[in-house]
Formats: C-alpha cells, sequence, structure tokens
C-alpha cells in the first residue's frame, strides 16, 4: 500500500475540514479531462462549487484571488461504482457492519441513507486517495439486500453528502443468495422463482394502486401501502435499476432472462465469468460493474480473470470497476489500485481512468454532474504528484464540490 494512503493525518480518518476557498486554481501538467484530450500544462477554474472553465494554460488567466494549487497529474474525482462503505466499517464488527440484513431474504425496502455514516474511517480513506463519488449501500449476500445511493465523500452528514438517495436496489443470485439449511432460497431456481412471483405481484399491486380493475371495483379501496411491493413495482416499471451481483455464466444468463421478461434495467454486478457470455450480455444491452481486478478467485469466483475488462471493452459492453466488498481484509479495495492493474492488463492508460471517472459515472447515473472536468460540472478534482497508477505515486489534494479536502501527506 502506498504510504500516502496508510495515514492522512486527521484528513483520511476524520471529518472532512471546512470550506477552505471559495475561488479556486488548480493548475497540472497534464489534466485528464475525460471529455477530450489530456491538456498538456492545463489549469482549471472553479469558482464555488463548479467547475468555471477547463483549458491549456497558456489561454487562461488565473485571478490573482483565486487560491493556486500545483501537481504533476489531475484527474476528475474518482467515481467508485459499487461499493458499501459507510454502511461497512473498518472495525469489521457488528455494530459497524449494517451493509446486509439477514432476517428475510428479500428486503428492497430498507434504505441506504438510514445507515449511511460519512464519519466512518473508510470514507475517509478513500477520500484521501482521490475517490470523490462512492455508489454504496446494502451489499451481496440477500436474495434482494436493500437500496443503493450515490455520495459524495466529503461530508459527515448523510443529508448533505447524498447525491442520490435512491439508486438501485441491490439483489444477488448464486451461492451468495442461499439461505441457511431449510430456508428460502435454497436452489437457483427457487431464486428465480422468488423474484418472478415478487415482480407479479408489484405489477398486480401497481395496477390495484393506480385505478380500480372494473367498473364494480370503482368504489373499493386500493389496497394498503406494502413497502417491500411498492419498490418492487418500481424495478418493473422500470424507474429504479436492479443491480445484481451475480458471478457464474449460468447465472448472469438467467439474470439476462429474467430481466428480458419483465422488462427491467438491469446492471449486472461482479460478472467474474462474463467473459464466457460476452454475445448475451452485448445482446442484452445492460452494463457490467466489474468485480475489482485483484478480487479473490475463490468458489464463484474462482474463474476471474484479469483481462475480463479487456475482453469487456473489445465487446463494446460499458462496463466500470468497483471497490466491492471484502468481508474481513483489506474491508475495502481502493479503485485507484485496481484500475492501475486493469491497465497492466490490456487496457490503455485512459481506458482505466475512464472505468473509475467518466464510465462509472454513466453507469450509474451521475454523468451530469461527476466523472469528467467540465465547465459546470461538481469541482471535484484529484490531484499527482506523478503517473496515478504508479505504485511510488502520491495523492497531493482532493477536492470535492470546490471544497479542499485533502492535501500532501507523504
Amino acid at each position: 500500500m502506498r504510504r500516502h494512503g496508510l495515514i492522512l493525518a486527521g484528513l483520511a480518518f476524520g471529518a472532512a475540514p471546512a470550506l477552505l476557498v471559495a475561488q479556486l486554481a488548480v493548475r497540472g501538467d497534464k489534466i485528464y479531462t475525460m471529455s477530450g484530450a489530456p491538456i498538456t500544462d492545463g489549469v482549471v477554474l472553479v469558482r464555488g462549487s463548479k467547475i468555471e472553465r477547463v483549458g491549456p494554460a497558456s489561454q487562461i488567466s488565473i485571478p490573482s484571488d483565486y487560491k493556486l494549487l500545483r501537481a504533476k497529474v489531475v484527474t476528475p474525482g474518482l467515481v467508485d461504482a459499487h461499493s458499501t462503505v459507510g454502511l461497512s466499517g473498518y472495525l469489521n464488527q457488528p455494530h459497524d457492519q449494517d451493509m446486509l440484513e439477514k432476517s428475510a431474504p428479500i428486503q428492497p425496502e430498507l434504505r441506504a441513507i438510514d445507515a449511511y455514516d460519512g464519519r466512518e474511517r473508510l470514507v475517509g480513506y478513500l477520500r484521501g486517495l482521490g475517490v470523490t463519488t462512492i455508489h454504496t449501500g446494502h451489499g451481496p449476500g440477500a436474495l434482494v439486500s436493500g437500496q443503493t445511493m450515490i455520495a459524495k465523500t466529503a461530508y459527515d452528514n448523510v443529508e448533505q453528502a447524498t447525491i442520490v438517495p435512491l439508486a438501485m436496489v441491490a439483489a444477488t443470485l448464486g451461492e451468495g443468495a442461499r439461505a441457511e439449511a431449510g430456508k428460502s432460497p435454497g436452489t437457483r431456481a427457487k431464486m428465480i422463482a422468488m423474484l418472478r412471483e415478487e415482480f407479479i405481484k408489484a405489477q398486480e399491486y401497481s395496477k390495484k394502486r393506480e385505478k380500480p380493475a372494473s367498473e364494480k371495483d370503482k368504489d373499493k379501496e386500493p389496497p394498503a401501502r406494502d413497502l417491500r411491493t411498492e419498490m418492487m413495482a418500481r424495478i418493473v416499471k422500470g424507474e429504479v435499476p436492479l443491480l445484481v451481483t451475480v458471478h457464474r455464466a449460468n447465472d448472469i444468463l438467467s439474470t439476462i432472462r429474467l430481466g428480458q421478461e419483465f422488462h427491467l434495467k438491469i446492471v449486472l454486478d461482479g460478472a467474474a465469468e462474463a467473459y464466457l457470455v460476452l454475445p448475451e450480455i452485448k445482446a442484452s444491452g445492460y452494463p457490467v460493474i466489474l468485480h475489482p481486478t485483484m478480487y479473490r478467485a475463490d468458489g464463484e469466483t474462482e474463474n476471474l480473470s484479469m483481462i475480463t475488462a479487456t475482453k469487456l471493452r473489445d465487446a463494446g459492453i460499458p462496463f466500470a470497476l468497483q471497490s466491492g466488498f471484502e468481508g474481513y481484509v483489506p474491508k475495502t479495495r481502493v479503485i485507484l489500485f485496481e484500475a492501475a492493474i486493469a491497465a497492466a492488463n490490456g487496457l490503455s492508460f485512459e481506458e482505466a481512468l475512464a472505468s473509475i471517472t467518466s464510465s462509472a459515472a454513466k453507469i450509474i447515473g451521475v454523468w451530469d454532474r461527476v466523472g469528467s472536468l467540465e465547465s459546470g460540472k461538481d469541482g471535484d478534482l484529484a490531484l499527482y504528484d506523478g503517473d496515478p497508477f504508479e505504485y511510488t505515486t502520491h495523492s497531493t489534494g482532493v477536492v470535492i464540490d470546490g471544497q479542499v479536502v485533502s492535501t500532501a501527506r507523504n
């Protein structure tokens, strides 16, 4: 692990500092905007919380009252496309593990914002490495575990941190969704049957809530609100995507088949054996949030490959990388490191960077705000003293919403 990733003197392991400047200029030897070609000797002006202007230093005059930061390399703030950080904590004790409720197999009504803790040390740790936006929430381990959210890593208060309070609903197919012996679901067929039953129930619920079935029923009261069915109905209507953690090729195909049956918006998550069913994934139109490149090859992920990202790229399938969830250590992975290994296994530098910036922002639905350095977008930047994917490089600064929330710690 890099030295700057261990201790950030209260910045990585504490609350983000208060607003330091309202007007900021960041000058970089190389700026990767992720919306066009890299800029050599460039400048990013940030006014308030938004990016004001981006371009070559020769074309941008830095106002005298702007605070100036310098870096070798500047990128957009990194976007972690799937995590449980903020619900899962660094202590790995029951009191800081709120990412999975095991009392029932299907609980889409569980809200991520009700469990998110912006003060969690892992949030600050990721922030200090350049991660500014996280798609987090309930994790793998139940058939439907709950909702996800999208947050900025700069804020303790969940209301202030939240960009999207309901981003997706998390589900799992395969070994991770099996219940204990004697309980449902115990097999893959049962998993699909239970989901199908819930979707059909949700369709009927929506019809009855929205209008009476016939003239004679017009005076009948609609069914009482049911939070679980209500959320499943939003999934069936396509209002909320279903994030399905699935690894085996046969489970990926089952997910696609179920999605097509009910016309669902699905994001495939993990997808260790995606390379075995690339044509089917491509035809489905579903994007992939791929497992961390260095994920453990064990159990359902025993056939994972470090070149799956390259294969997805070659197949023209939209994908992003993620930190995912670790039950013990390293507790949370770091997308910067995962992208670096992907770059060493077939992706170009900019393709790997896109997987944790622009592509990630597009897949999780926040491209209008983050993922690139463009005028009008959020003032989120990551500053480095060299190639971000090199082991010896340090994060020298992080800016979120125009605030300097991390500085160099060697």
